[in-house]
């Protein structure tokens, strides 16, 4: 792993030489940086699934336009209520944007009903960016932090966390459909338990952060055709 991100820091510091915005970075990636790139950084963020399978290396222009267009889904994104907004990379090293709720927000504890609050936020994140960027395919992952179950193994408390974040993400999605999200936008629905935490689990601070649902937008492949044909703004 410090191999990788010893890699993945020296291409970083390439394409900031060449540039910092999402236009430059799309550019760089699409003239031959993004695939090790994209599985570089998508090993360690835990996003290699994410990615429209396209076969074929992504030309310069190409990526430079994702990026462009994932500049401005970033922006709506950053809008909506209780949301953590970044830029990532997806297994293609294209440009993709990375929405964080906190679980706490989300759902009580222990449950995968949503609370009002997350509701609101929801709403806005489905009418404000999911319905206007329909070219943007989504995956929903859930995680827990390590926390133990009263009466459980360290085998049974890792499984009813699968569980239960696997039961978070089914709830986000189920409501961003009901409010007429299309299911075949939403490709996966993923709850991954305890792997991939973001922060250190031996403090309350860390199991706060990693308790999450990550919802990731990245091109469709509609929107890698548009982008080869010079038509996505």
């Amino acid at each position: 792993m410090k191999s990788l991100k010893v890699i993945a820091l020296s291409l970083c510091a390439g394409m900031v030489m060449a540039g910092c915005n999402n236009l430059s970075k799309g550019a760089a990636i699409g003239a031959g940086g993004g695939a090790l790139l994209g599985a570089v950084v998508g090993k360690i963020a835990g996003n290699t699934a994410i990615g429209a399978a396209i076969g074929t290396a992504v030309g310069a222009g190409t990526g430079a336009l994702i990026g462009k267009h994932m500049d401005k889904v970033k922006a709506q994104a950053e809008a909506v209520q209780n949301a953590q907004v970044e830029s990532v990379t997806d297994a293609n090293g294209l440009q993709a944007v990375k929405v964080t709720f906190d679980s706490g927000i989300l759902f009580p504890s222990s449950s995968s009903t949503l609370q009002p609050a997350a509701k609101t936020s929801l709403t806005q994140f489905a009418n404000n960016v999911l319905k206007v960027n329909t070219d943007c395919d989504v995956a929903i992952q859930g995680y827990t932090d390590n926390a133990p179950w009263k009466n459980s193994t360290a085998e049974q408390s890792a499984q009813k966390n699968l569980n239960l974040s696997q039961q978070r993400a089914q709830a986000v999605t189920n409501y961003l459909q009901s409010l007429g999200v299309s299911a075949s936008q939403i490709r996966s629905t993923t709850g991954y338990g305890e792997a991939n935490p973001v922060a250190d689990n031996s403090t309350a601070a860390g199991k706060a952060q990693n308790r999450r649902v990550e919802v990731y937008l990245y091109a469709s492949q509609a929107m890698i055709q548009s982008a080869e044909a010079g038509t996505l703004h």
